[in-house]
């Protein structure tokens, strides 16, 4: 219920502050407050987690329409390995890592699971 109040009330707030809004504003000071408790809960509750290769290569895969054959030629691996790396049986090669990355444009630091 107080998430629900907060909310709200963050809500009402926005329209009266602006980026003319001295700092010592009632109103400011007030929705940076909620606005910093909301943000904590959120992140503790739900966390938002680093998304893995295979999600990340079956996002790339229906964003651009291809088959497993499909990204095995472009990516210049056996089919049979793209379904490894989906499943998460298996992890590329640095070689591979790099080619992942630059052909279907894919953060280096999801790829390398950093």
């Amino acid at each position: 219920m107080q998430y629900k109040a907060s909310m709200e009330r963050i809500e009402e707030l926005l329209p009266l502050v602006t980026d003319a809004t001295p700092l010592t504003d009632r109103n400011l000071v007030e929705l940076e407050l909620l606005s910093n408790l909301v943000a904590d809960y959120d992140e503790e509750r739900y966390p938002i987690n680093t998304p893995s290769l295979a999600e990340i290569l079956k996002l790339k895969m229906y964003e651009k329409s291809l088959t497993q054959t499909m990204l095995s030629e472009i990516i210049g691996v056996s089919p049979s390995r793209i379904s490894e790396y989906l499943t998460g049986k298996s992890e590329p090669t640095l070689k591979i890592a790099r080619l992942i990355c630059v052909k279907l444009d894919i953060s280096s630091n999801i790829v390398l699971g950093i």
